[in-house]
C-alpha cells in the first residue's frame, strides 16, 4: 500500500466547514458525516438525486419517476418524465452582475453581464433558428475559450440542438475525425488567436475544414484578431457580425426537452481509430455539474470560477455550468505562460486571480509543476485574497504538487485534485470542503458514483488484508451522467465495447487507482494506452495516422514515457530499408504532426527500431512497450507474434535523459 503522511497539509475551520453548501446539504439530509451521507446517495439515488435537483435549484418539471431499470449498466433511465433545458438553467439570472469575463493573454480584455449575455444568446439562437437549426441538429465550433463559444453553445442547447467543440489549435484533420463524423449544419470558427504573444491565423484551416464537412450549410467566423475578418475563400461563410446583425434581443423560447435528449457530443482520444463520439445529455450534464460545483467545490452565488482549458477538453463544459450556480466564469484563452505584470514568465493567471477577485483557481497538475520549476512563489508576488479553491486535474497531481500549493501559493486554500473524464463529462472522485487534504490524495468520492477498486479478477480489493490496493477503478451502479450512448452506434456494441466489457454490469474506467485508509483515493495513472503529457489525453491513432504518411515510415509506435511527474511522447517508428533518421527527418515527423493534430502530440524522443512488437492477429502492442520501457514485466508474451521484438526497446540509453 501507499505510504501517507501522518497529519494533513490542510483542514477546514470548523465554521469554514459549517458554512459550505456540501455541511448545509449534509444537514438537511439528516446527515452527520460525509462517509454516511455518501453511503446514502449510492444506495438509495431514488431519494438522493430529486433531493440534489431541488436543493441545486434546477429549473424544469421533475416528474415523480426517478430511475427505471436501475440494475442495468447500461440501461438505466434517469427522470422518464422531466422535462428541462441546460441552456435555460444557464440563463436564469438577467442582472446586471457579471456573467462572463474574459482575457485573452494580455491582448483582449471583455466582460459580459447576465443579462448582456442573455440578449447576445437571444440574437445567436435567431439567426440559428434563420439557418435551419433545429432539436437533434448539431453545431459545430472550432474555437477559442472566449464569450462567443459560450454564446453559441447556449444558443444551440435553447433550441434542442446539440453542440461539439476543438480548440483551434486543432490541425484540420483533427477537425474532421470529429465533426466529420457527426454532420453539423452550422460551423461555427474563429479568424485567429493568440498564443505566446503571437497571431495565430486560422482563416485558411477555416476554409480547409469548411470544404471538406458537406453538412455544412454556415460557416459563421468570429473576429478576434480583426473586427472584419475576409471570409471570401471560406464557402458559405460569414462574419459572426452579419450573422446577428438583423436580429434584436428578446425573450429566449428555450426548448423544455427529455432528461436524456442529447446536449453535447464529446470525443474519446482516439487510441485504436478516429475519436469516438461520446453523447451526454442535458439532464445528466446539469445535475452532475451543479453537484460537484455547489456540493463538493463549495461554489456560491457571486462566486468567481476560473478554470484554465481549451474548448477541446471536457473541462470546458464543466466551467460553463457554473453559470447554472451564479457564478462569474473567468475566461482565458491562449498561453499560461506569458509574463505577467512583473515581467516573469508564468504569472499572469495569478494576475487575473488579483484583478478579478478569483474565488475558485482551476488549472492542471502540468501547470502547478511547470509554477514550482520556474521558482515562482505566488504567495509572494500576489494577494489572492479571495481564493479559497484551487482544483487541480488532467493527470494525477503529485505529492510535490500538493505540498507547493500549501507553501507557495497560499496555505489556507482548500485543494482539490480531482478525477474523472471526457467519459462521463464530469468527475467520480472530488474535492470535499467537510474533509483534510492528505498529501498526494484526492479527498473522496463523489456523491451519488458508487466507486470502487476492483482487481484483475472484478473483486473489491478495499478492506482485504496483505493485498496491494491498486486497481481498476470501477462503477458499480448507474449514474445520471453516464453517456447517452455513442454517435453512429446504433446497437450500442461500441459503448458497451469501451465500458462495460471487462466486468459485467460494471463501469471499467481504466484508471489505476487505490482507495486509502481515509476513504481518499489516488490515482496511479491509465491502465490503458492512452497517452496523457501534461495532463491532456492523447490518442495514439491520431499520431500514426499522420506519421505514417511520411514515405520513410514503414510503421510506428508511441507510447507516453513517465517523466520527472509528467508524461513525455515518446514515437518509435520503423522505416524503409536504406533510410536513416537524421536530423531532417524528425524535423519533418514533428511538423506533420504539429500541423495535422496538435502542439501537445508532438512527441519528445524520435527513436528508430527494427521491428515493432504485435498480436497474431496484427495489433501493435504498446502497453507491452510501455512496460518494458518502464522496466516492468509483459504479460501475455505467447500472445505475440513476434516477441523477440520487445527488446529493440529495452535499456534504450535515449530514455534516460
Amino acid at each position: 500500500m501507499t505510504q501517507h503522511a501522518q497529519h494533513p497539509l490542510w483542514t477546514p475551520s470548523p465554521e469554514r466547514a459549517a458554512a459550505s453548501g456540501m455541511a448545509a446539504f449534509m444537514r438537511r439530509a439528516g446527515f452527520d458525516d460525509y462517509d454516511a451521507l455518501w453511503q446514502w446517495s449510492v444506495d438509495r439515488p431514488e431519494e438522493f438525486w430529486p433531493r440534489l435537483w431541488d436543493w441545486c435549484g434546477a429549473v424544469g418539471e421533475r416528474g415523480g419517476r426517478v430511475l427505471e431499470h436501475g440494475e442495468r449498466m447500461p440501461g438505466a433511465v434517469w427522470f422518464p418524465d422531466a422535462r428541462l433545458n441546460y441552456a435555460e438553467n444557464l440563463l436564469k439570472h438577467r442582472d446586471h452582475a457579471d456573467a462572463l469575463v474574459f482575457w485573452g493573454e494580455g491582448k483582449a480584455k471583455r466582460r459580459l453581464d447576465r443579462a448582456q449575455l442573455y440578449a447576445e444568446v437571444s440574437r445567436f439562437r435567431q439567426a440559428l433558428a434563420a439557418a435551419g437549426v433545429g432539436v437533434g441538429d448539431r453545431v459545430a465550433g472550432y474555437l477559442p475559450n472566449m464569450p462567443e463559444a459560450v454564446v453559441a453553445m447556449l444558443a444551440a442547447a435553447s433550441l434542442g440542438a446539440i453542440w461539439s467543440s476543438a480548440s483551434p489549435d486543432f490541425g484540420v484533420q483533427g477537425v474532421l475525425d470529429r465533426f466529420g463524423q457527426i454532420a453539423p449544419k452550422v460551423f461555427v470558427c474563429v479568424d485567429g488567436y493568440w498564443y505566446n504573444g503571437k497571431a495565430v491565423d486560422c482563416l485558411a484551416k477555416n476554409a480547409e475544414a469548411a470544404a471538406q464537412l458537406p453538412s455544412v450549410e454556415k460557416t459563421v467566423v468570429v473576429g478576434y484578431l480583426s473586427d472584419a475578418p475576409d471570409v471570401s475563400a471560406i464557402d458559405k461563410g460569414v462574419r459572426w457580425s452579419d450573422f446577428v446583425a438583423p436580429y434584436a434581443p428578446g425573450e429566449i423560447e428555450f426548448a423544455r426537452l427529455p432528461f436524456d435528449h442529447p446536449l453535447y457530443v464529446m470525443y474519446s482520444s482516439g487510441t485504436t481509430g478516429v475519436p469516438k463520439c461520446i453523447v451526454h445529455c442535458h439532464g445528466g450534464a446539469l445535475l452532475q455539474h451543479l453537484k460537484e460545483q455547489q456540493l463538493h467545490g463549495d461554489v456560491k452565488p457571486g462566486d468567481r470560477l476560473f478554470y484554465f482549458t481549451t474548448c477541446g477538453w471536457m473541462m470546458w463544459n464543466w466551467l460553463v455550468s457554473g453559470l447554472a450556480s451564479g457564478a462569474t466564469l473567468l475566461l482565458y484563452d491562449g498561453s499560461p505562460f506569458v509574463a505577467g505584470a512583473d515581467g516573469r514568465a508564468g504569472t499572469i493567471l495569478f494576475d487575473y486571480a488579483d484583478a478579478e477577485g478569483m474565488t475558485h483557481f482551476g488549472t492542471s497538475a502540468k501547470f502547478i509543476d511547470a509554477v514550482a520549476k520556474a521558482g515562482l512563489s505566488p504567495r509572494a508576488s500576489h494577494r489572492l485574497a479571495a481564493l479559497r479553491a484551487i482544483f487541480s486535474t488532467g493527470s494525477p497531481l503529485a505529492p510535490e504538487g500538493f505540498e507547493f500549493v500549501y507553501r507557495e501559493i497560499k496555505a489556507d486554500v482548500a485543494l482539490a485534485s480531482i478525477s474523472g473524464g471526457t467519459d462521463i463529462l464530469s468527475c467520480f472522485v472530488l474535492g470535499n470542503p467537510l474533509l483534510p487534504v492528505w498529501v498526494g490524495e484526492i479527498q473522496c468520492r463523489g456523491l451519488g458514483m458508487a466507486v470502487d477498486v476492483f482487481d484483475y479478477d472484478g473483486q473489491p480489493l478495499r478492506g482485504r488484508e496483505g493485498v496491494d490496493g491498486r486497481g481498476e477503478l470501477v462503477c458499480t451502479r448507474p449514474f445520471p451522467a453516464m453517456p447517452v450512448g455513442f454517435w453512429n452506434d446504433a446497437d450500442g456494441a461500441k459503448y458497451r465495447a469501451a465500458y462495460f466489457e471487462r466486468f459485467a454490469n460494471v463501469w471499467c474506467h481504466g484508471d489505476f487507482a487505490e482507495i486509502t485508509a481515509h476513504g481518499g483515493v489516488i490515482i496511479h495513472g491509465r491502465s490503458d494506452a492512452t497517452l496523457n503529457p501534461g495532463g491532456v489525453r492523447i490518442g495514439t491513432a491520431e499520431i500514426y495516422r499522420q506519421v505514417e504518411k511520411l514515405p520513410e515510415v514503414v510503421e510506428s509506435l508511441v507510447i507516453g514515457q513517465d517523466w520527472k511527474n509528467d508524461v513525455r511522447v515518446v514515437l518509435f517508428v520503423k522505416l524503409r530499408e536504406g533510410a536513416a533518421l537524421d536530423d531532417d527527418l524528425v524535423a519533418r515527423i514533428r511538423q506533420q504532426i504539429r500541423d495535422n493534430t496538435t502542439p501537445r502530440h508532438v512527441p519528445a524522443k524520435v527513436l528508430q527500431v527494427a521491428d515493432i512488437p504485435r498480436t497474431k492477429s496484427g495489433k501493435i502492442v504498446e502497453l507491452a512497450v510501455k512496460n518494458v520501457v518502464h522496466g516492468r514485466p509483459v504479460k501475455n508474451v505467447e500472445a505475440l507474434a513476434n516477441p523477440e521484438a520487445l527488446e529493440h526497446f529495452r535499456d534504450r540509453a535515449e530514455l534516460r535523459s
